[in-house]
């Protein structure tokens, strides 16, 4: 993608089911499940690069010895600057232990931090708010209680913060900020309180308080606390917590819009946000790694068994298609083939754009993350080649010269654009920003016939347009080509995700801009008003107004309008804007359906809610967040 936007979260969770000293013995460290979840953590950068942070909770300590250690950064390399101060830990237990230190599980445990057994990792990407450590995850909430202590980071945006903040404040709180990731740890903090006074009062005339305590670790229902907890939230959520016990869990929201998998065997269980991530830390197949259920969670007992449970009732599943467009890694084998298809897909569309001409046409790709829609572009062409060529065998009789152009032609593919450096911040004035924006990219000169050649470049998505207008059109054209055809593997994005990816304001997208404009070249202005009314007079209708924007146009028409807005004055080529099809996206990528910030189709009412807020801040000037 090459507009900058931050996006999803990472988490990651290890709970070892043998003795600390198993581990020890069978793989000579003590630092098993901090090397895996360092991998864990590692693969999964791309979730998240504002901040990191790790919790380890160790289980069955005795009191006065310290059970939960967290480190958390928000240093340019956050997880090596939080695994090297973990690494200290190791080193300093051989300097307080002597050599034999590092193969006594028992002596680590007591002594040493982040030796524990449950582990709870998480990858931060800051969608709104400052990045500061307070800001990183996972959360604490602390009690002297060990069962009463949570533990909590997550892959999730809220759309009914408000609604959450007045129900603890209902129940009697005084919560010290409104952000989502407090309102929801305070919530499920309050029913894990109620579900050990529940255990308490059930036993309380049978055993002493401190025989009470034991018995209340070993019976806390876990999927109990998350059903009380989640029955208001609304939002996409794939939600991580370890509690002060030893038990963890991590639960997923009823339409499976964020992501969450996992892998169990007799010695660890492991959760992470992307498959690629587990194969890589446990060297395991694909085929073993399972699927959070939409509306369940895997709870891990103290005991260490597990279980998949309802906590509540599965709708359609909507899974974010932007996962396996761009977010996840394309290294899994399924994400893999659905981007090739997303490029082979949009074949006729290219072809039809320019003319068939593809013996003056060069083929690239921008940014790399768009390099395997590109070979499944480049393939597609190819099948049409072999087509092309089985038709013109069939039905017509080459002469010797033009069979043998016809056997040797392959689609023209260059590497055009390259990012060369960062843009830095000291640059302040508009017009300076401006010109240094259209240095981030560097191209290849002399590969392109100056006014004979059309130049096609593929990219992940187009949202806001901005480094194509500033930047990546300026750059292709100084190879003076006689058309710019930019195509996007992804359909146009017209509404707000409110779900974890930061694209919450509607008037920053290319195509809501595009729509616009046509809207006022053919005096239909009233439309924004008859939206605006709607949108105010009906806050909590399960309708999204702002559909009726686009509903006057063609993709066609809205973008040609982007091509337009996109060209500056000072681009000689002319220029053509193309977006994948919804149709194709639901077949390219049929099993995650969730398409809501380009349909307006929005799985939770709370989305809809959001989207139509959004609209209303658009035409009232406000630059706030709609959620």
């Amino acid at each position: 993608m090459s507009d900058a936007i931050k996006h999803e979260c990472g988490i990651a969770m290890i709970r070892l089911r043998k003795p600390p000293q198993y581990y020890i013995d069978k793989y000579g460290s003590a630092s098993y499940a901090a090397n895996r979840l360092y991998v864990l953590m590692q693969k999964q950068l791309n979730r998240g690069q504002d901040g990191a942070g790790v919790a380890n909770i160790k289980i069955n300590t005795m009191p006065g010895t310290r059970y939960i250690s967290r480190y958390r950064s928000i240093e340019p390399s956050a997880v090596n600057d939080i695994f090297d101060k973990i690494g200290k830990k190791y080193k300093k237990a051989k300097k307080l232990g002597g050599h034999d230190a590092l193969t006594d599980a028992e002596w680590l445990k007591k002594n040493i931090a982040f030796t524990g057994e449950v582990w709870l990792g998480h990858l931060r990407y800051g969608t709104h708010g400052e990045n500061s450590i307070e800001t990183c995850h996972p959360f604490l909430k602390q009690n002297n209680w060990r069962s009463r202590n949570l533990v909590m980071a997550g892959n999730f945006n809220m759309t009914n913060n408000e609604e959450l903040f007045s129900k603890l404040v209902q129940l009697g709180q005084h919560p010290k900020e409104k952000t989502d990731t407090v309102t929801v740890m305070e919530k499920i903090g309050h029913f894990l309180d109620e579900e050990n006074q529940r255990i308490f009062d059930k036993y309380k005339h049978q055993f002493s308080n401190e025989q009470i305590t034991h018995v209340i670790e070993n019976e806390l229902d876990v999927a109990r606390i998350l059903r009380r907890s989640c029955r208001d939230f609304d939002g996409g959520y794939a939600m991580a917590g370890m509690i002060g016990n030893g038990s963890a869990f991590v639960v997923r929201d009823p339409s499976g819009i964020r992501p969450a998998f996992y892998y169990a065997d007799d010695e660890v269980i492991v959760v992470a946000s992307e498959k690629p991530a587990i194969k890589s830390a446990f060297n395991i197949d694909f085929k073993s790694i399972k699927e959070i259920k939409p509306g369940h969670a895997l709870v891990v007992n103290k005991d260490g068994s597990y279980e998949e449970s309802e906590i509540l009732p599965a709708r359609e599943k909507k899974s974010c298609s932007f996962e396996r467009i761009y977010f996840s890694r394309g290294t899994d084998p399924g994400i893999y083939q659905e981007r090739k298809n997303l490029g082979k897909a949009l074949i006729p569309q290219i072809l039809k754009s320019i003319d068939f001409d593809l013996k003056n046409t060069v083929f690239s790709y921008i940014p790399n993350t768009a390099e395997t829609a590109f070979l499944g572009m480049i393939e597609g062409l190819e099948d049409y080649l072999v087509a092309k060529r089985k038709e013109i065998f069939l039905d017509g009789k080459p002469h010797v010269g033009d069979l043998e152009d016809l056997l040797s032609f392959r689609p023209r593919v260059e590497k055009l654009v390259s990012k060369d450096v960062k843009l830095r911040t000291f640059i302040t004035s508009d017009d300076e920003r401006d010109s240094m924006v259209a240095s981030v990219y560097d191209t290849t000169y002399e590969v392109i016939r100056p006014g004979i050649d059309t130049v096609v470049v593929i990219d992940d998505s187009i949202v806001r347009g901005t480094t194509l207008e500033k930047s990546i059109l300026t750059t292709l054209d100084r190879l003076n080509p006689k058309k710019i055809v930019i195509v996007s593997s992804a359909p146009q994005i017209r509404f707000p995700d409110c779900y974890g990816i930061d694209m919450s304001r509607v008037k920053e997208f290319i195509a809501f801009r595009a729509a616009i404009a046509l809207l006022k070249e053919r005096k239909m202005e009233n439309v924004l008003d008859k939206v605006y009314d709607n949108a105010v007079a009906r806050p909590n209708d399960f309708e999204n107004f702002v559909k009726e924007v686009y509903s006057n146009f063609t993709d066609d028409e809205i973008s040609a309008k982007i091509a337009e807005i996109v060209t500056t004055p000072e681009i000689k080529a002319e220029v053509e804007v193309i977006f994948q099809t919804v149709e194709n996206l639901h077949k390219c990528i049929p099993n995650h359906t969730g398409d809501w910030y380009f349909t307006g189709d929005y799985p939770t009412s709370g989305g809809t809610r959001v989207v139509n807020k959004a609209f209303v801040n658009y035409m009232e000037g406000k630059t706030v967040r709609a959620y």
